[in-house]
């Protein structure tokens, strides 16, 4: 349905990366087998997300969000295809690392800022 990137600070530690990048699926397009352990957070908006991972490798499969349940998002990196369509959209704008350019066509959509790291 969607590709966007995240530059929220927990998409930033869960990827161990800048920021996170997903595709989003109807719920009933998307087959899920196998075994998946999960983890719950809920982020800055208050909307309650649970990742589902690989128990043998540790990567995020896919994930759902309480306020999307007839969505699915699996993060792009697990398609490990460089030709998968680009992002539509990126969120929390004012996480991003500013040395990360997106393309023109991308639409930002900026989210309330998230509290920093604890002052030293």
């Amino acid at each position: 349905m969607r590709v966007g990137i995240c530059h929220c600070l927990a998409c930033q530690r869960r990827t161990g990366s800048a920021f996170g990048v997903q595709a989003r699926f109807a719920r009933g397009r998307v087959a899920i087998e196998g075994r998946a352990r999960e983890y719950a957070r809920v982020g800055d908006d208050g909307g309650r997300i649970t990742f589902s991972f690989c128990p043998e490798c540790g990567a995020t499969v896919y994930y759902a969000c309480e306020e999307e349940p007839e969505l699915v998002g699996v993060p792009v990196g697990g398609f490990a295809d460089p030709e998968f369509p680009p992002p539509g959209y990126a969120v929390y704008d004012a996480r991003r690392h500013p040395w990360v350019r997106l393309p023109d066509e991308v639409r930002v959509v900026d989210a309330p800022p998230e509290p920093g790291p604890p002052a030293p």
